[in-house]
């Protein structure tokens, strides 16, 4: 039977505090016991139900972290501030001094600063590979390596991973497959294709109103306890925890997300069909000149399509920001960071969110100065909106 994300979160049902049809939000940092052996036990972990301090949980965070959990189809959740404050945790809890991650080289800049730069202060080492050659994975695979770490749709170059490829791999060796599933929610399901834990920045195409930062690592009961535990927690004792409002916010942004993925889906499909057609050096799963088009497209789960996520190269950083500075200012979309909006957002990642990978290894990894990234936003005609972008490239001879 297929798996329906959508529907295991629509198939959740929560009453407020007064029989609202939202959840009435936990608006307290702290919580009162009546009982002091309750509190004893809480901090224990041994209190269903009862909660201690916001650090630790609130209900408004986990009514989020069940749906998320719900839509990636694992046993639960646990809800951060940001993605990075979702990502630095996991890699924290399953590694100490000595061990080493097999990563994917094409990922969120943030997370490659923090592997390359940040994580060898624990004595943490990673190697970057191409995560679409399964030898070069395996290959890179030692006695010490603990996690093998890849994003679904790759940021910013849309490599598409196999996830369940990936999995036989990690299960043969033991390791834990840590999927950054941000790109494409409810499009692929990674839990459901063999990784061990699934992260989401909830800040982009979950939320979706570019208002919010937020993460979310989804996983077993076992490894989520033991990110909570009050001694050794990497959530826990990090401390990135997100607030009961912004929880609220997202869990009810969460319920269209299904609406929105396939507009997203749907618009950024017909521009990547036309931007091909007219010339442009174009990337998007949904093309069938993708390398890995057909393994996205047996991983997918019916309806929500390929993403909204698509790169053009126009062949120079100077073409690249005369284009977007164009576009903005006809209205076609922000220059801007971030995906998951409404408006169409656009960047050139090598010098935005991808600059924390040398140059160097930017060029190696096929990441040029030309390429713009772009999160195609809600449009209710997107026609008129190719047209526009098309007289954009033409007055500025990209066309």
């Amino acid at each position: 039977m297929a798996f329906k994300p959508a529907n295991n979160i629509q198939d959740l049902q929560y009453f407020g505090e007064f029989g609202g049809v939202n959840p009435s939000i936990s608006d307290s940092s702290t919580y009162t016991f009546l009982s002091a052996k309750t509190m004893f036990d809480t901090f224990e972990g041994n209190a269903d139900g009862c909660y201690l301090y916001s650090r630790h949980s609130t209900p408004s965070n986990l009514y989020l972290g069940q749906a998320l959990a719900a839509m990636e189809g694992t046993e639960t959740a646990n809800v951060t501030a940001s993605g990075m404050g979702a990502i630095t945790p996991v890699i924290m809890q399953l590694c100490g001094a000595g061990d080493h991650v097999v990563s994917s080289r094409t990922i969120y800049g943030g997370t490659y600063a923090f592997l390359k730069n940040f994580a060898p202060r624990f004595q943490v080492t990673t190697s970057f590979v191409d995560i679409t050659n399964l030898e070069a994975v395996e290959a890179a695979i030692t006695p010490t390596t603990k996690i093998l770490y890849c994003e679904a749709v790759s940021n910013p170059l849309l490599e598409v991973a196999d996830i369940a490829s990936l999995a036989a791999i990690a299960k043969k060796h033991d390791l834990k497959l840590v999927v950054d599933n941000t790109f494409s929610p409810l499009s692929i399901s990674p839990a459901q294709l063999g990784a061990d834990i699934v992260i989401h920045s909830l800040t982009k195409f979950i939320n979706g109103s570019s208002d919010t930062v937020g993460g979310v690592i989804c996983g077993t009961e076992e490894f989520i306890n033991n990110l909570r535990n009050v001694n050794d927690g990497a959530c826990m004792l990090l401390g990135a925890t997100m607030d009961s409002l912004r929880a609220a916010s997202i869990l009810k942004n969460l319920r269209t997300l299904h609406i929105r993925v396939k507009q997203h889906s749907v618009n950024a499909h017909y521009l990547a069909e036309k931007f091909e057609a007219d010339g442009l050096k174009t990337v998007y799963p949904g093309l069938a000149s993708h390398p890995s088009h057909n393994i996205f497209k047996a991983m997918m789960n019916d309806t929500y399509g390929f993403g909204g996520m698509l790169t053009i190269d126009v062949g120079s950083l100077e073409k690249a920001n005369a284009l977007m500075e164009l576009m903005q200012e006809k209205n076609l979309g922000y220059l801007a960071v971030s995906l998951g909006f409404y408006k169409t957002l656009f960047s050139a990642p090598g010098s935005s969110t991808s600059s924390e990978i040398p140059e160097e290894e930017q060029k190696e990894m096929g990441l040029s100065d030309g390429l713009i990234r772009f999160s195609i936003g809600l449009d209710a005609d997107i026609e008129r909106t190719y047209k526009m972008m098309r007289e954009c490239m033409t007055t500025l001879n990209i066309l």
